[in-house]
């Protein structure tokens, strides 16, 4: 049974003013665009009331108990505050955390590796001799290209078909001793022929010798059992070439989901430039208003309720991430590429705005795809 509720009731019951609903002033702002102040000094000013919007004659029209006061948003500055000095002053920490609660509904794990990576933290791949099932941290050694520091190991949660009973085990048994072999290791642990499969092909069975592919055909072979299990030599010799950096890095993302190697906008930078396009990181350079062409793989897609139709992408090169905005018009011509294509180029005019940048695009083009797909966070 449903009360019927009067506007004297409502207004008597939650100090709701009936005439700031017919209020002009709100009437303006409920139906203009969104828009941002720059924040230019905050001061102190002691303890007082504060509104959610303050309209001179409809003091906080509508946030007593009517609606909740935002008192959410301290929530969430001060996860931002806590998040941003994890990130800075202990970044392989922070990273291996975020990396160890995946999913977390927005950025894939590999948009997570490259970020960790662009912020001069180093991230270790899978190695059955050293992973664990969780990421970890370990000390290593300075390098030309790293000073002496945390990095970040790939735990074997991230194998594709690894079961964690299966990963569980195989830690176990590398406690008890190390392994001999490759068979050592798939008899001891008890994987499964498809498990030790993925670990060659993602160069996780490297440290016990061999190549990726040398690996896959060991792991291939029949399984002659515990009495050749710790044999120097594990199998015939392979075949079978070794990997190409295209083809590793197609094993990664379908062993792992992320690749330590180069990016997949790496690989065909020379033709885009011959094509004009853009790095992200070069963006922040270019002039205002000046039209761009900017490529990458589509980490995100978002089109908010309260953006009157507009899509925002965020496509990600070796060097960073490039914000997009699309109009209704243009998603409505090119929606099938917008929504389903996992590389794109965008082409439109460069927006920077207080340190803010974006391309808004006048068209877009799928770039021709390798054979992996990173997935994006899409209208969530």
């Amino acid at each position: 049974m449903h009360r019927r509720v009067t506007w004297p009731q409502l207004e008597a019951a939650t100090a709701l003013c009936m005439r700031a609903v017919d209020s002009p002033p709100l009437i303006r702002l409920a139906t203009s665009d969104l828009y941002w102040d720059r924040v230019v000094s905050v001061e102190p000013v002691g303890g007082r009331e504060t509104y959610d919007l303050e309209i001179e004659g409809d003091h906080n029209f509508l946030a007593n108990d009517l609606v909740v006061h935002n008192s959410h948003s301290s929530s969430f500055a001060l996860l931002a505050y806590a998040s941003a000095y994890l990130k800075a002053h202990h970044g392989p920490a922070f990273y291996a955390a975020l990396l160890n609660n995946q999913p977390m509904g927005f950025y894939h794990s590999a948009t997570v590796v490259n970020d960790a990576r662009r912020h001069g933290v180093r991230v270790l791949p899978v190695d059955v001799t050293r992973s664990d099932w969780l990421c970890t941290l370990e000390r290593h050694e300075r390098t030309h290209d790293h000073p002496a520091q945390w990095a970040v190991r790939l735990g074997l949660r991230y194998v594709k078909g690894l079961r964690e009973a299966a990963g569980n085990a195989l830690v176990a048994a590398r406690a008890e001793r190390p392994f001999a072999s490759v068979r050592d290791l798939a008899t001891r642990a008890g994987l499964a022929r498809d498990e030790m499969q993925t670990l060659a092909a993602i160069g996780a069975l490297a440290p016990l010798g061999g190549t990726r592919r040398a690996n896959i055909w060991t792991t291939a072979e029949p399984d002659l059992g515990p009495l050749f299990a710790a044999t120097p030599c594990d199998a015939s010799p392979s075949p079978l070439r070794e990997m190409s950096t295209t083809e590793r890095l197609v094993a990664d993302y379908g062993g792992t989901g992320v690749t330590l190697g180069p990016h997949p906008m790496a690989l065909r930078r020379a033709e885009l430039v011959a094509h004009g396009i853009r790095r992200a990181c070069d963006l922040a350079t270019g002039r205002d208003g000046e039209r761009v062409r900017v490529a990458g793989s589509v980490i995100v897609r978002q089109r908010p309720g309260t953006a009157k139709g507009f899509v925002f992408l965020s496509l990600e090169d070796e060097t960073g991430i490039a914000n997009v905005i699309v109009t209704p018009q243009l998603f409505a011509r090119q929606r099938w590429a917008l929504v389903a294509e996992p590389f794109l180029m965008a082409e439109g005019i460069l927006q920077i705005q207080d340190g803010v940048v974006s391309v808004r695009a006048a068209r877009v083009k799928p770039l021709a795809r390798l054979d992996h797909v990173v997935p994006s966070h899409d209208f969530g």
